[in-house]
C-alpha cells in the first residue's frame, strides 16, 4: 500500500509539472487548436487501467504476504498454546507431587509416637505434631507463630538451654523425671537450609519403659535378697537349734544341783530361752521374707493380717532388758465389715512389721528420756472410697521434716551436715511393696513431740 501511494504521488507530480510548463491539454489539440477529446478520453482510460493494474498487483502481493503472516502467526500461536499447556501440566504435576510429599511428611510427623515441636531461630513454633496437640490440648493453628513458652507453658526447658543448642548446633538430650511418677527424654537438634536455621524438640515419654525396667530391677533385687535371707535363716538356725538342745539338757541337769544353785541359774536359763525364742522368731521372719515375693495375690483381711503382725512383733521385739513390744498398749479400731482385698499376704505382713519396728524404736527412744512415759500404738482399718485405709500411729519420738523426706527413699547420701535418716526408720521396702506391688499409696505425718502416723490406702480392685 505504501508503494502504491508513492506511485500515485509521482504521477500527480508529473501531471502538475507538465501543467506548470504548458497547457495540460496541449498534447491533445490539433493544428487548429481544437482539443481532441477522444484522445483525452483514451489517454485517461489507459492511465486509469495501468493504475488499477498496478494497484491490483500490489494488493495481490500484499494479500499473499498477509496470508503468509497470518499462517505463521497461527502456527506460532499453536506452538505457544502447546508450550503453555505443557508448562501448565508440568506445573500441576509438580504441585500435586509437592502436595503429596508435604502430606507424606506431615503424616510421618503426626504418626511419630513422640511429641515433636519445630521452632525457627526466633524460637517461634513452626511444627506441632498430633502427639503435641494431644498432650497440650492445643492445635497447630492455635500455636503457629507463638513463642514456645506461650504455646506450651508447662515445658521444663529454659530459654538458655534452647538458645545454647541453637548456637552450638549440637544435638542435646536432657532427661527429666519425677521418681516413680514420670520419665521423659528431651532431645534437641538444629536444622539448616542455607538461609534460615531452625530447631526441633523431641519429647519422648518413657515412663512405662522406665517403670517396667525399675520393676524388673527391684524384682531381681528382691529375689537376691530373698535368697540371701533364706540362706542366712538356715545358717542361723543350725547353731540356734544346738543352743536350744543345750538349754534343754541344762534343764535336765538342774535337778542334780542344790536349791541355792538351782534358784541362781533359773533366771539365766529363762533369759537364754527367751533370747532363743526371739532368735527363732527372727529366723522365721527371714524365711517369711524370703518367700514374700513368690506366689499370687489372694483375698485377705487386713485386720486379721495386722493382728498376726502384732503377734509376730511381740516375739521379735522382746529384748531381755528394756522395753518389750508386749509392754506397749495396743489400741485397735477396726471396721466390722471391712472387705477382703487381693494382696500378697506375706509381703503385707513384712510391711506391717517394718512399720511396727519403726514405732517400737521411736517409743524406746522416748521411754529412755521420759521414765513416766506411757507408750501407745493405735491401729485402724476401714473402708473408704473403694479402698481399704490402714493407719498405724504411735506416740514415740516423731520424725523431723528432713527425716520425713528421706524415710521412703531406698538410699540416702549424706551430702550435707544434717544426719542421715536412721536405718531403723527407713521404709523404702514398705513403700515399694505398697506402691508397686499393690498399686496403693503410703504417706507419713509426724511431729517430733507428738509421734508419727503412717497412712496406707489399698484399692479394692
Amino acid at each position: 500500500m505504501k508503494t502504491i501511494a508513492n506511485l500515485l504521488s509521482a504521477c500527480l507530480i508529473i501531471l502538475l509539472g507538465a501543467y506548470a510548463q504548458a497547457d495540460l491539454l496541449s498534447p491533445f489539440k490539433d493544428e487548429d487548436g481544437e482539443t481532441k477529446w477522444q484522445y483525452v478520453a483514451n489517454f485517461s482510460s489507459g492511465v486509469l487501467i495501468i493504475t488499477l493494474l498496478l494497484v491490483s498487483v500490489f494488493l495481490f502481493f500484499a494479500h499473499r504476504k498477509a496470508t503468509r503472516s497470518n499462517r505463521e502467526l497461527t502456527e506460532i500461536k499453536a506452538t505457544l498454546e502447546d508450550r503453555v499447556a505443557q508448562r501448565t501440566a508440568s506445573l500441576q504435576a509438580t504441585t500435586t507431587q509437592l502436595a503429596h510429599s508435604e502430606a507424606y511428611v506431615k503424616s510421618i510427623v503426626d504418626s511419630m509416637p513422640v511429641m515433636l515441636i519445630g521452632l525457627n531461630n526466633q524460637l517461634e513454633v513452626t511444627q506441632w505434631n498430633h502427639v503435641a496437640e494431644k498432650i497440650t490440648g492445643r492445635t497447630f493453628e492455635d500455636v503457629k507463630g507463638l513463642a514456645l513458652w506461650d504455646a506450651y507453658p508447662r515445658i521444663t526447658l529454659t530459654q538458655a538451654q534452647v538458645k545454647k543448642v541453637l548456637e552450638s548446633k549440637k544435638t542435646t538430650t536432657i532427661k527429666h523425671s519425677q521418681r516413680g511418677q514420670y520419665y521423659f527424654d528431651i532431645t534437641m537438634y538444629t536444622l539448616a537450609d542455607g538461609t534460615d536455621t531452625g530447631l526441633v524438640i523431641l519429647i519422648d515419654d518413657i515412663t512405662k519403659q522406665m517403670k517396667a525396667e525399675n520393676q524388673l530391677v527391684e524384682r531381681n533385687k528382691m529375689s537376691a535378697m530373698g535368697e540371701l535371707a533364706s540362706a542366712m535363716a538356715h545358717d542361723i538356725n543350725i547353731p540356734l537349734q544346738s543352743i536350744g538342745n543345750a538349754i534343754d539338757r541344762l534343764h535336765e541337769q538342774l535337778n542334780d544341783l542344790n536349791d541355792n544353785q538351782h534358784q541362781a541359774l533359773i533366771p539365766i536359763i529363762k533369759k537364754a530361752e527367751e533370747s532363743g525364742d526371739q532368735a527363732t522368731a527372727i529366723v522365721q521372719n527371714l524365711l517369711d521374707f524370703a518367700a514374700s515375693h513368690r506366689g499370687t495375690k489372694n483375698p485377705a483381711n487386713m485386720a486379721e493380717l495386722l493382728d498376726h503382725s502384732l503377734t509376730v512383733a511381740g516375739r521379735l521385739y522382746s529384748p531381755p532388758t528394756g522395753l518389750r513390744f508386749n509392754d506397749i498398749a495396743i489400741r485397735r479400731n477396726y471396721d466390722a465389715d471391712t472387705p477382703l482385698i487381693p494382696c500378697y499376704a506375706s509381703e503385707m505382713q513384712q510391711v506391717f512389721l517394718r512399720l511396727l519396728r519403726h514405732a517400737y524404736h521411736a517409743i524406746c527412744d522416748k521411754a529412755q528420756k521420759y521414765p513416766e512415759f506411757v507408750p501407745v500404738i493405735n491401729v485402724e482399718v476401714g473402708e473408704f472410697y473403694e479402698s481399704v485405709w490402714i493407719k498405724i500411729q504411735h506416740n514415740g519420738i516423731g520424725l523431723s521434716a528432713e527425716e520425713q523426706q528421706d524415710v521412703f527413699e531406698p538410699f540416702f547420701s549424706n551430702t550435707s551436715d544434717r544426719p542421715a535418716c536412721p536405718v531403723e526408720h527407713r521404709l523404702s521396702y514398705s513403700h515399694f511393696i505398697v506402691t508397686e506391688h499393690h498399686k496403693g499409696h503410703i504417706a507419713v505425718t509426724s511431729g517430733v513431740d507428738v509421734g508419727t502416723t503412717f497412712h496406707m490406702q489399698l484399692p479394692l480392685q
